[in-house]
């Protein structure tokens, strides 16, 4: 090194001399006098030196003061007349000048890198009166650079990570080495980056100092560290530069390329059949070779044999398949359990899709392992009611409980002491029938909870617990009744089988909500052919007809008893009374009214037009009295000769007819029976004549009289027969002729409907009501006038 400095600077100096030497200008030379007595600022001197910058190596080794330069002024003739100073940084101390000859040495070695330059400031004066000559001049003097410093690593060592299965080239990371030598000068400062160790796996970029992969599918699960060695060089990388280094750690960050995998095939577990619910049975595992997230297993229970009775969760801590009881076991039922597992990855890579799917499969094996267990009730809990004031050993209820075991030993019943503390009841041992055991006051203790212990005769040890709550109930005292007075209407129009009116029961009795009623007939009522009731078995009931054709006038209310009837212990009932009103109608059931008078009222019409159909109805009549008056005093000759065939006249009004029950036409007297004929003859004490023809002597065929012998019963109707074909005195238009009669036999007389209205001579109009709403005033008028018709109209009957 000494050597090479020692050279550069004999060069410098043999190259560069006349720059750092003043030089005289040409002309003649100046005098010492006039040097001396001329004023330099009254006669204006040409600048005989100039000097900008010096240049000094740094490191400097030698052992005398290294040469910086010279200064010289065109003044100095070599006698000794002028003196050199030197001001500024460093003067004195780092840089002397020889105040003679103007020489300028470094005391002492510099460093660049430290203070890459000096600035001083120079002066030639004459040496006895310190008189400037000329002017002060500034100079620098440079700090030359020499490659005296190795390029560095600021940050190292560095670390970096890059996925595993990257594709060559991937970037990892750059790193940057910084050289303190004089990037301007010379090729000191020229870094070149290169790789000594981490072959073949990764590559740097010699100018930039980017890292990258340098082969492909790295794979972390077999090898994830890496450690490469990274040079830095100056010179450009030529021999004779100063070199840095630094290391960089490269770990593979895990991907998701590897499936979990079962270390084996089939997993062997054991579970007692007395395990609860949620108890851990085994647990199986599944590796994955990946970490973190890409190593995270979910497993499933394959559906099939176990999926209803296991399930499996996945381990936080160490990804292990713990089996979860699902349900119950019973050894007795079932002994073993063989079912299959999958575990598969939850976060997958899309990348690695074409490689399969990242699950695997395993067979799991579970035994039953029979357990000796307590007797097992049937229901979890039991509730009991009884009734207070209970005698003395009425039986409650009963529990049950069974060995479930293959043993199915007996089971014995007993009573949990500190829960019955009164011994307020007793158990069977062999049956578990409970029973009371002192008399109950609900005011006193309204529930009972008490425990019922189970044991196993085989194995006493084994018991079982069931807690048994008994309510003691109230006893029903109050009967039923109405919920409130119901008071419903019938329609005169009602159909057979129609409900009338819906009505509630009420009790006083607790709970108030929580009674159930029962609705029936009353047994005096039992044969009541109008109404009926029908429960529907909701606390409600109805009043149902048995029966169509209501009339007030005949009956306007009804009352109908009803029974009502509680479920309470005991029993209570009451009997209430319904009151129905018979009403009137619509045609569709709404309501007209249910007063008498306006039973004669017609529905829809005005008063007067009710009045002018009253008064035509009365004229109607009055000119039918005086027809029939009339007809009485006139002597017409008679239409029909026959004795045996009496008619009435029939009187046509602008009014719907009945049919044949509105033509009383015909007396049917001779269809009896001969002796009823000859007993009504004798007291009647009159013939038998048409009502439409005169009564004259006939003078045609002579009438054979009625025989009073059932036998000549068929000449008596041939002889009828020939007489009615050849009579021509028959009226004019459709009339009635009987050929027959009925015979001796008959205890009930005649059935006809023809000769009831001959045997009864007041009419009845009650079939009008059954005409529709339209004849209902008719029905009425001639209803109340019944009684009165006939002594207004007469009627002459003829009888054989």
């Amino acid at each position: 090194m000494l050597t090479r400095n020692c050279l550069l600077l004999f060069l410098w100096f043999v190259f560069d001399k006349g720059s750092l030497s003043l030089v005289r200008p040409p002309g003649p030379p100046l005098s010492r006098s006039r040097l001396g007595k001329e004023n330099p600022r009254s006669l204006r001197v040409k600048r005989g030196w100039v000097w900008n910058q010096f240049f000094v190596l740094e490191e400097y080794m030698g052992s005398d003061p290294q040469y910086v330069g010279k200064l010289h002024t065109d003044l100095d003739k070599g006698e000794s007349e002028v003196k050199y100073t030197l001001m500024g940084e460093g003067a004195g101390s780092i840089f002397t000048i020889d105040a003679t000859t103007g020489d300028i040495h470094a005391l002492r070695s510099l460093d660049r890198e430290v203070k890459p330059y000096y600035t001083l400031r120079a002066q030639a004066v004459d040496i006895d009166t310190n008189r400037p000559l000329e002017p002060e001049s500034e100079f620098v003097i440079k700090v030359q650079d020499i490659n005296d410093n190795e390029p560095k690593f600021l940050e190292g060592p560095y670390t970096a990570s890059v996925p595993e299965m990257s594709p060559v080239g991937t970037y990892v990371m750059q790193v940057t080495a910084t050289d303190a030598d004089d990037p301007t000068y010379g090729n000191s400062a020229r870094v070149v980056y290169s790789i000594l160790h981490g072959q073949p796996y990764f590559s740097v970029d010699p100018k930039t100092g980017i890292i990258r992969t340098a082969l492909p599918n790295m794979d972390r699960e077999v090898k994830e560290q890496y450690q490469v060695l990274i040079q830095a060089k100056d010179m450009g990388g030529q021999l004779g530069g100063l070199a840095g280094t630094t290391t960089i750690n490269i770990t593979l960050s895990d991907v998701n390329d590897n499936p979990p995998r079962f270390s084996k095939s089939f997993f062997h577990l054991r579970v007692p059949e007395s395990s609860a619910v949620g108890f851990a049975v085994g647990r199986i595992k599944a590796h994955d070779l990946d970490i973190g997230k890409n190593a995270e297993v979910e497993y499933n229970v394959v559906p099939g044999d176990g999926d209803n009775m296991f399930d499996i969760l996945t381990s936080e801590h160490n990804q292990e398949g713990i089996i979860i009881l699902k349900r119950p076991l019973d050894y007795e039922t079932k002994k073993a359990y063989t079912f299959k597992v999958d575990a598969s990855n939850a976060h997958l890579d899309p990348r690695f899709h074409s490689l399969g799917a990242f699950k695997d499969t395993a067979t799991v094996k579970i035994n039953v392992l029979d357990v000796d267990e307590p007797p097992v009730f049937t229901k979890p809990s039991y509730e009991m009611d009884v009734y207070e004031d209970s005698p003395v050993g009425d039986i409650i209820g009963a529990v049950t409980a069974q060995d479930l075991d293959a043993s199915n030993s007996p089971v014995r019943y007993s009573i949990d002491w500190k829960s019955d503390l009164d011994s307020y009841f007793d158990i069977d041992p062999v049956e578990g029938t409970i029973s009371t055991n002192e008399l109950l006051d609900r005011e006193h203790i309204a529930q009972h909870n008490i425990t019922i212990v189970a044991t196993k005769l085989s194995n006493p040890v084994l018991t079982s617990r069931v807690a048994v709550t008994i309510h003691v109930l109230d006893v029903n005292e109050f009967s039923p009744e109405l919920a409130i007075p119901y008071e419903s209407f019938v329609c005169e129009n009602a159909k057979v089988g129609q409900v009338i009116q819906t009505f509630s029961a009420k009790d006083q009795d607790l709970p108030q909500n929580g009674h159930k009623f029962s609705f029936k007939p009353s047994e005096k009522d039992i044969n009541n052919k109008n109404f009926t009731i029908r429960d529907f078995g909701n606390n409600t009931a109805g009043i149902v007809t048995l029966q169509s054709g209501f009339r007030r006038r005949s009956q306007k209310i009804y009352f109908l008893p009803v029974v009502i009837q509680d479920s309470g212990y005991p029993v209570q009932s009451s009997t209430g009374i319904l009151i129905i009103r018979v009403c009137g109608c619509e045609s569709d059931g709404s309501l007209l009214t249910c007063s008498a008078e306006a039973i004669f009222l017609p529905v829809g019409l005005s008063t007067g037009a009710l009045i002018a159909i009253l008064l035509c109805i009365v004229i109607l009549l009055v000119i039918v009295v005086l027809y029939v008056g009339l007809r009485r005093q006139n002597k017409k000759e008679t239409l029909m000769t026959s004795k045996e065939d009496i008619r009435d006249n029939v009187i046509h009004y602008d009014d719907e007819g009945g049919g044949e029950e509105d033509t009383h036409a015909f007396d049917m007297g001779t269809l009896c029976n001969p002796k009823v004929i000859k007993e009504k003859l004798l007291k009647e004490n009159r013939d038998l004549f048409r009502r439409d023809v005169k009564p004259e002597t006939k003078t045609g065929k002579n009438q054979l009289p009625v025989s009073q012998d059932s036998a000549d019963i068929c000449n008596f109707i041939n002889q009828r027969l020939k007489e009615n074909d050849v009579d021509n005195s028959a009226p004019p238009y459709d009339s009635l002729a009987t050929y027959a009669y009925e015979g001796e036999g008959s205890v009930a007389e005649s059935l006809s409907s023809i000769e009831s209205l001959v045997v009864d001579t007041n009419e009845d109009y009650d079939y009008l009501n059954e005409w529709g709403p339209r004849f209902k005033t008719l029905a009425g008028i001639f209803g109340e006038q019944s009684d009165t018709q006939s002594d207004t109209t007469t009627t002459t009957e003829n009888r054989l």
